[in-house]
């Protein structure tokens, strides 16, 4: 059985603050050519009406943080991510900035992040997914549902929405965001960050380059993520388990959050190893939980 992710999403619409994202602030005539040799995405081609996905890997290729980035100008970029990330990302970037004409800073409390859903969202952001219209940010619709995040002082005034149904619509997205819990764990393609535009595999060199490139171009990618749903609460980082293969786990959950219509039913977007995909599978045990499928908003390759 398929999960229907639609039925919990029309009624939304409004706004909520977002506590669990941050914002890193690259500033300097070098800030672009800093980032564009350090993330999976081509800094370079920003400009001012657009954003962009980006992953931040160790050298062995797996993915330290995830980001939504733009430009507000031609020597400042701003990186949005998981708040849980922000001082540890902040901290490894530095370290490599070494002569180069950029200065990272932690300017969250400056420009604090917002998520607009429903009308909100299409009003604040008009244009299409990734386009940017002042402070706002259009993102992917998920289940239907427009979105967008505001990042700086003064949101438009929409009615209050939960954070909690924000982040099932992130889930639904199927849009990976790297968290804490789930630091190092996966190589970008693990997670479809290259098939939501978050790797671009044209530009230079950056850690971990190699790895993702051999993943993509030799077949030797063997796990992808996938949108499931769970009557048990769920949590990043959490593993599961398969019946073929019940001693040993089968993947890790990647995001969850609560259904937003109070069910106690989670949305769960899990890696796990493609050959396993079809289940049955199991959260944080192999008599745990029942994972039941749902459809992501996007096309896996013919491998998966």
């Amino acid at each position: 059985m398929v999960a229907d992710d639609n039925r919990h999403m029309s009624a939304l619409n409004g706004l909520c603050r977002l506590d669990d994202w941050g914002v890193i602030r690259a500033a300097g005539d070098d800030a672009k050519t800093f980032l564009h040799g350090q993330l999976t995405q081509d800094v370079l081609k920003l400009d001012d009406a657009q954003a962009r996905l980006a992953g931040y890997c160790s050298p062995k290729g797996r993915l330290l943080a995830s980001f939504v980035m733009w430009q507000r100008g031609p020597a400042e970029v701003l990186l949005a991510c998981s708040a849980d990330l922000l001082a540890p990302t902040l901290k490894r970037l530095s370290m490599f900035v070494l002569r180069a004409k950029c200065k990272l800073t932690d300017a969250s409390a400056e420009l604090p992040v917002h998520g607009l859903v429903g009308d909100v969202a299409t009003a604040a952001a008009p244009g299409a997914a990734w386009s940017r219209t002042g402070d706002a940010i259009r993102l992917p619709d998920a289940a239907g549902t427009p979105r967008a995040l505001w990042v700086g002082a003064d949101p438009p005034a929409a009615p209050a929405l939960d954070a909690a149904a924000w982040r099932w619509l992130e889930v639904q997205s199927g849009i990976p965001r790297i968290v804490a819990a789930t630091v190092e764990q996966f190589v970008p393609q693990m997670v479809n960050l290259e098939l939501v535009g978050g790797v671009n595999f044209q530009k230079g060199c950056y850690p971990g380059q190699e790895i993702v490139a051999r993943s993509q171009y030799r077949g030797t990618l063997k796990r992808r993520a996938y949108l499931f749903e769970s009557d048990a609460a769920a949590m990043p980082g959490q593993e599961l388990f398969a019946d073929s293969d019940p001693g040993q786990p089968a993947g890790l959950v990647a995001f969850a959050a609560p259904a937003p219509d109070g069910s106690g039913r989670f949305g769960v977007l899990a890696e796990t190893k493609i050959a396993l995909a079809s289940g049955p599978l199991h959260l944080g045990a192999a008599d745990g939980p029942l994972l039941v499928p749902a459809a992501l908003p996007y096309a896996l390759p013919a491998e998966a």
